[in-house]
C-alpha cells in the first residue's frame, strides 16, 4: 500500500470515527457512570464489533445485505430495537450521582459495574447497525491496490482502524468521566439520563425508519 493512500485512509476514518454516533454516545455515558477505566471495556467491545464487520464485509456479506431486502430489514429492526431498549433503560435509570464519595451508592455503581456487561453493550451497539456493514463493504475497496497482496492490505487497514477507533472512543470515555463532578445533584443526573435516553431512542428510531 502506498503511503499517500494510507494517509488518505487515516484522514477519512479519523473524520468518520470522530463523528458522534451510538457507540460514541455509549462510551461517553459509560465514562460518566462507571469511570474511564471500566468504560474501556465498552470501547473494546465497540472496536471488536468493527473488526467483525470488516471481516464480514471482506467475506462478501456486505454485498448480501446490499441485495437482500429481507436480511437488511431484519438486522435494521434488531439494531433499532436494541438502541431503543438502551434508551428506555437510560431514561428510567435512578439519578445516582457519580461524583459522590467512595461510600456513596453511586460509587459502587461506578467502580464495580461488571466489565463483561460493559463490553457486551459496546459490542452489541457496534454490531447491530447493518449500515455499518455496508459502509465497510463500500470503504475498503477504495483503498486496496489491485494487483498487490490483498490480505496484507486488509491487515494494515484493520490495524489502523483499531488504533484510531480505540484512541478516539477512549477520548469520549474520558470526556464523560471528566464531567462527572458536575453531576453532583440528582436533578442534573436525571436530566442527563433522559437526554441520553432520548438520543438512544432517536438513534434507534432513525435506524428503523431509514432506508439504505
Amino acid at each position: 500500500m502506498e503511503l499517500w493512500t494510507w494517509m488518505t485512509y487515516v484522514g477519512v476514518i479519523t473524520a468518520l470515527i470522530s463523528f458522534p454516533g451510538p457507540v460514541a454516545l455509549l462510551c461517553t455515558t459509560h465514562g460518566l457512570r462507571f469511570g474511564r477505566q471500566r468504560a474501556l471495556a465498552t470501547v473494546l467491545g465497540g472496536t471488536l464489533a468493527s473488526l467483525v464487520m470488516m471481516l464480514l464485509s471482506a467475506l462478501g456479506l456486505g454485498a448480501v445485505l446490499a441485495t437482500s431486502e429481507t436480511a437488511f430489514l431484519v438486522l435494521k429492526l434488531v439494531g433499532g430495537a436494541y438502541l431503543i431498549f438502551l434508551g428506555v433503560q437510560a431514561w428510567r435509570a435512578q439519578p445516582q450521582s457519580p461524583a459522590r464519595g467512595p461510600q456513596g451508592p453511586a460509587a459502587e455503581c461506578r467502580h464495580h459495574a461488571p466489565v463483561t456487561r460493559l463490553f457486551r453493550h459496546g459490542f452489541t451497539v457496534g454490531i447491530s447497525n447493518p449500515k455499518d456493514l455496508l459502509f465497510f463493504a463500500a470503504l475498503f475497496p477504495n483503498f486496496v491496490t489491485v494487483g498487490e497482496p490483498q490480505a496484507m492490505q486488509f491487515v494494515v487497514l484493520a490495524l489502523t482502524w483499531l488504533v484510531i477507533d480505540i484512541t478516539l472512543m477512549s477520548i469520549y470515555t474520558a470526556m464523560g468521566s471528566g464531567v462527572g463532578r458536575w453531576f453532583d445533584r440528582p436533578g442534573r443526573v436525571r436530566a442527563f439520563n433522559r437526554a441520553t435516553g432520548g438520543l438512544f431512542m432517536a438513534a434507534g428510531g432513525t435506524l428503523v425508519t431509514t432506508s439504505r
